[in-house]
């Protein structure tokens, strides 16, 4: 037996070597902050990335206990970054231990492989995030009280809960950039990644900064139930191509959650908010209800979505062409060839008006036998 050839480690620092360490080399830099708690001259900034700040306490009754509410502040840019490197070792092991012990079952084509790595991790990410958004609407009783979007604006106070959710998000979001990178994405892929990972950041960043955090949070809990559907359905797709059933689903959910947001939107932009009792722009309080403000909220809300259902349009007349060229092509192949009739010999052995004698020897033998 021959000795098995060992693979060459790559040069230190090198793409490659990144590429491959690099969930290694975050986890050292988060463990680098974490180390920081141990020390009383640097437990403060450690505290910083690791806990949530702008920590506000408001009692609103005197007979009730006093509530912690939280702002948002430039101290949150450390916080993101801490939860951000957060999002990449996660990433890296729901990519080693549950994806490519999948990969190696399923055996893809590279460009299967790169969309199944794409929707596993996406799908992880929009089931946790649409639990989670789904806990904090039951909270808010949303449900019975729809005016909870303008009411009392601007909204500058949060509960933990929430502003939670909005730096996860963001970090997530923000994470997904250099994971291009890390995953070796195929340069074709790469445009459309960063088109959607952009428009979450700039939407998720603007809700949390001009406190529309309620907005926010209500728009993306359908929306992440939408693309949960469409990601998992699309992983059942990989595996078996026969089942295709979710994708109906999907389409359907797909175009209620659109008509879902634009009335959200203008209903909170065009009718809530115009009527709210502070009006006025100011930095200080956070008060951003103006009518610029308001319309270039909508428009950003209102072309996005008609972007997303141009794109949807596409990719349903692609899929229905690809299934008119499947359906043609298979019936050219169950179709019998057409096969030639044979003519029927006419009487008297006759056949196209030559008349055949049924003796099979040869003329010189019937003369002689005439003889």
């Amino acid at each position: 037996m021959g000795f098995r050839k060992k693979n060459k480690s790559p040069p230190v620092l090198s793409h490659e070597f990144v590429i491959q360490n690099h969930a290694d080399m975050v986890s050292c830099l988060a463990m680098i902050i974490l180390l920081g708690l141990m020390f009383e001259v640097t437990a403060k900034f450690a505290i910083m990335f690791i806990t949530v700040q702008y920590n506000v306490t408001q009692v609103l009754d005197e007979k009730s206990e006093p509530v912690n509410l939280y702002q948002y502040g430039p101290k949150d840019v450390a916080t993101v970054f801490f939860y951000l490197l957060i999002a990449v070792i996660l990433h890296a092991l729901i990519q080693e231990y549950i994806l490519d012990k999948m990969n190696r079952r399923l055996h893809l084509s590279k460009t299967k492989h790169s969309k199944f790595n794409e929707s596993g991790q996406l799908a992880a990410f929009y089931l946790f995030s649409f639990i989670w958004g789904c806990s904090i609407l039951t909270a808010e009783d949303f449900a019975t009280n729809p005016t909870f979007l303008w009411e009392g604006y601007p909204h500058t106070r949060m509960v933990f809960q929430v502003k939670f959710f909005y730096i996860c998000q963001i970090a997530y979001w923000l994470h997904a950039l250099p994971e291009l990178y890390f995953q070796k994405v195929r340069k074709e892929d790469i445009p459309r990644q960063l088109y959607y990972i952009c428009l979450y950041v700039v939407h998720i960043t603007g809700a949390y900064v001009l406190n529309l955090h309620r907005l926010g949070l209500v728009l993306l809990v359908p929306h992440y139930l939408v693309e949960l559907l469409f990601h998992a359905s699309r992983l059942f797709y990989f595996s078996d191509e026969n089942k295709q059933k979710g994708f109906t689903l999907w389409a359907l959910l797909f175009v209620i959650a659109r008509l879902l947001t634009l009335t959200l939107s203008v209903l909170t932009f065009g009718f809530g908010l115009p009527r709210t009792e502070n009006q006025g722009f100011s930095l200080a309080e956070g008060n951003f209800n103006v009518l610029t403000i308001r319309m270039t909220c909508l428009a950003a809300i209102c072309l996005t979505q008609a972007w997303m259902m141009w794109k949807f349009i596409n990719f349903q007349l692609k899929k229905w062409r690809e299934h008119s060229q499947n359906q043609a092509s298979k019936k050219k192949a169950v179709s019998p060839k057409s096969k030639p009739h044979k003519r029927e010999p006419t009487r008297g052995g006759a056949t196209n008006g030559v008349v055949k004698s049924d003796d099979k020897t040869s003329p010189r033998a019937r003369k002689a036998k005439a003889s």
